[in-house]
């Protein structure tokens, strides 16, 4: 069965079993290791990525379901403004450490400044919630996501 989908803004097509997750094609096939597999039951969002632009945990969906699809991982994302701006916040607050969640982190980041340029600490920890990080303490990533939104003003 072909699949085919935007994946970081080229059209590709995967040809296999439609019900493997996302999650393992854009590992194994793609060769995209930002999307980490942590949990295998979306509790954790170390494999989060964007699904037409709604954040999603990429280990709940199977690769059919993308079929017509845009799908964005942190490789396609790094290519952009908004990526710069989120990189260097998370830097300046010390955001990440061992960096195994930051990727679904910088995803969710994503996910809510498109939709909510200005949030307030709150709306960014509720953002958060679908991601784990045993590391840094959630504080300074709310930090960072609300100096990204200061300084990325206009962008989003």
């Amino acid at each position: 069965m072909e699949i085919e989908f935007i994946l970081n803004d080229e059209k590709v097509s995967y040809t296999g079993n439609p019900s493997l997750r996302l999650l393992d094609v854009l590992r194994e096939h793609y060769k995209l290791t930002s999307v980490k597999c942590g949990c295998k039951e979306g509790e954790c969002g170390a494999c989060a990525v964007l699904l037409d632009g709604k954040l999603v945990n990429s280990c709940c969906v199977a690769i059919g379901a993308v079929r017509g699809s845009r799908v964005t991982t942190v490789e396609g994302y790094k290519k952009t403004e908004r990526y710069k701006v989120v990189e260097e916040a998370f830097g300046e607050f010390s955001a990440v450490q061992c960096g195994f969640c930051t990727p679904g982190m910088i995803m969710a980041t994503e996910a809510l400044l498109s939709v909510n340029p200005h949030p307030t600490a709150e709306e960014v920890r509720v953002a958060l919630s679908g991601n784990l990080c045993r590391c840094t303490g959630y504080n300074a990533l709310v930090k960072a996501i609300m100096r990204a939104a200061e300084k990325g003003e206009g962008l989003w």
